[in-house]
């Protein structure tokens, strides 16, 4: 059958000698994006069906259909797993944190739920996904406190994300285990997430690598302030990830919904910045080993109407027709530069 992609230069190929191009999937996707997935990504991550609410909806029940058929479709298409998400203060079960009177339950009860997950989770996928976002999220925006609030930390300590670690290292020894979260390059918020997961190194903890989310835009972060995140964590010994990215075409603040397309001015300046930042990868790929964007292709995206209801966004290398902007000319460059 004839590719609507044949004769164009794989995106993955393109960077095999320096790391795995992952795309975020979803039922849906899997199904609308499948030609483009198959043909230029060698990775992928689960948007959702394997975050705790989809696998794991009450105590004793276990959903793996979605998740199932998202590794079915990796191993048709010769597609490394990585795992997202283990422990997250967001799209967790209610039932996870309550007794049966609906009270909250004790320490001691919540690591026993969140070994039994981990366990199950991972053993089942033992040798197929290859890295795990182990803990998401964790590390507060606000000054002064180094952990966000959360259940987890509230009830168990701040040792809950050294204890997932440790459990998801016992189900799987081979799988690599990362910390994984956003505004990763924001000078004080990198301090905190190398702070956090120096201290778990420190004490032994089998956390091998920090995720980078990468959801930018057009203006923020500054290449800098990237270079210098990669540079700090590297310097702990971990392997690096990018592991959510987007770019989109909308500064935080500007809130109009009246585009019916990004102006050409935005796809400029979009590939102006997908070319940076992936010389920028290149250049440090002896510590970032995958790079992962969070979706395939403008016709579905997270940024869909957030964070401004009604908004359209475009912030991929492909188009909502699924075909190449500028941006993935420019990465390609980059590529056989």
């Amino acid at each position: 059958m004839n590719s609507r992609y044949d004769g164009s230069t794989k995106l993955h190929e393109a960077f095999k000698q320096q790391f795995l191009i992952g795309a975020a999937v979803n039922p849906m996707t899997m199904i609308s994006q499948r030609e483009l997935l198959a043909y230029h990504f060698n990775s992928i991550t689960a948007e959702n069906e394997m975050k705790f609410e989809r696998l794991h909806p009450a105590e004793n029940q276990y959903t793996f259909d979605e998740a199932d058929r998202l590794m079915g479709f990796a191993k048709a298409n010769d597609m490394a797993v990585r795992g997202h998400t283990l422990v997250w203060h967001n799209q967790t079960s209610d039932w996870v944190f309550k007794n049966r009177s609906g009270g909250i339950i004790d320490r001691e009860t919540l690591l026993a739920r969140m070994k039994a997950h981990i366990d199950t989770v991972v053993t089942r996928y033992k040798g197929d996904i290859y890295a795990w976002d182990v803990v998401n999220e964790a590390v507060s925006d606000n000054g002064g406190e180094l952990l966000r609030s959360s259940k987890w930390l509230d009830i168990i300590g701040d040792d809950f994300i050294a204890k997932a670690f440790e459990f998801a290292h016992a189900a799987d020894p081979e799988a690599l285990l990362f910390y994984n979260d956003y505004n990763e390059s924001v000078p004080e918020k990198r301090e905190k997430i190398y702070t956090l997961v120096k201290s778990l190194k420190d004490k032994d903890v089998p956390i091998h690598g920090i995720g980078l989310q990468a959801h930018w835009s057009l203006e923020h972060p500054n290449l800098d302030d990237i270079r210098q995140a990669i540079e700090r964590y590297a310097s702990l010994g971990m392997k690096l990830h990018i592991t959510e990215m987007d770019v989109s075409v909308f500064r935080h603040e500007d809130r109009r919904t009246d585009l019916k397309a990004p102006t050409e001015e935005m796809l400029a300046r979009q590939a102006e910045r997908y070319q940076l930042f992936f010389q920028l990868f290149k250049e440090y790929s002896e510590c970032i080993t995958s790079v992962t964007f969070w979706g395939g292709a403008d016709d579905y995206t997270w940024l869909d109407h957030f964070p401004v209801r009604g908004r359209k966004n475009w912030p991929f290398i492909f188009d909502t027709e699924q075909l190449p902007k500028q941006s993935f000319w420019n990465v390609m460059d980059v590529a056989q530069s």
